[in-house]
């Protein structure tokens, strides 16, 4: 049997396929076949431990445009709540369905699927990275600004998921990134260090944006962590996004959150919902993306050439 190809971290894909599935996920989004359905017949089983919104929405919706179909299964509704090893359900699923997406907490969990699963597994969301958001806030970016590379982003805030995957991104598409965090809340310097002198640490919201491209950040207190809600905004008080920060930025910098924001904590209202805020379409290119991504992962190269004859 194949192997399957998995993506669980950005560093997955090479920087040259990265920028391949971006261009492809643009493409997606503006050409509209109906009668391409290359996922006709399949089905993709998405694993929810975490809640979503956006993430359900848009692997459901691009199963559905590709003529495929789309499982949602929860602890709830499975095993897996009551106990039985991620192995074993590894095994199981993937001998039902022709890719499994997972959103979970711990990364591990992801790992252990991937290695007993017989079809590609899709790291939807977990503690410590967030892939396929990435692919969307590049796509984003590459729409409104062209490439990213020799570029300059700033990461405000946590230094969670969300910023490990830029860490990746920046390694992948050659671009600078500055982190302003609180020094309880730093990345992990494992993945610091794989980046090298492209990340640089600031003290300070502001100097971390001078003269950059893009600002980026995600809420203080994310998904499971409510229960340090105020000791994190006691910690991230002066590492809010304002219009301090979008000033010190390049005048036609972007504006990035994944989403769901919390106005007055991590951002300023007038900043998402300002001029320089690209967070809806951000948001919605998670659709598009991903279909680039499950086209890659399920028919490799072979169908990929229809939309762009």
């Amino acid at each position: 049997m194949k192997k399957p190809r998995h993506f669980i971290s950005l560093l997955d894909l090479t920087g040259d396929e990265l920028r391949q599935l971006i261009d492809r996920a643009m493409t997606l989004k503006h050409v509209r076949d109906h009668d391409y359905q290359p996922l006709k017949g399949q089905v993709l089983g998405m694993i929810f431990e975490k809640s979503s919104t956006r993430t359900r929405v848009s692997f459901e919706t691009g199963m559905a445009h590709f003529g495929g179909h789309a499982v949602f299964l929860s602890p709830r509704d499975t095993q897996l709540g009551r106990g039985e090893p991620i192995a074993d359900s590894a095994k199981v699923i993937s001998r039902m369905v022709d890719c499994v997406m997972l959103r979970t907490h711990e990364h591990e969990t992801v790992v252990k699927f991937t290695e007993n699963s017989r079809v590609p597994v899709i790291n939807g969301l977990t503690d410590r990275e967030h892939p396929c958001q990435l692919l969307a806030d590049m796509q984003t970016y590459f729409e409104h600004r062209g490439d990213i590379r020799g570029k300059t982003v700033a990461w405000i805030g946590d230094g969670n998921n969300m910023c490990h995957s830029y860490i990746h991104a920046s390694m992948l598409l050659d671009f600078n990134l500055h982190i302003a965090a609180p020094k309880a809340y730093l990345p992990n310097s494992e993945i610091v260090a794989l980046a090298g002198e492209r990340v640089k640490f600031f003290d300070n919201t502001v100097d971390a944006a001078k003269d950059v491209d893009l600002v980026a950040t995600d809420v203080w207190a994310s998904m499971g962590q409510e229960d340090e809600q105020k000791l994190r905004e006691i910690a991230f008080k002066d590492y809010q996004v304002d219009t301090k920060v979008m000033a010190a930025a390049k005048p036609d910098a972007l504006f990035m959150h994944c989403l769901p924001a919390h106005r007055g904590e991590e951002v300023s209202a007038d900043v998402i919902d300002g001029k320089q805020s690209v967070v809806f379409d951000e948001a919605e290119n998670r659709l598009h993306s991903q279909k680039a991504l499950l086209e890659l992962l399920l028919c490799g190269n072979a169908k990929i050439s229809l939309l762009n004859d």
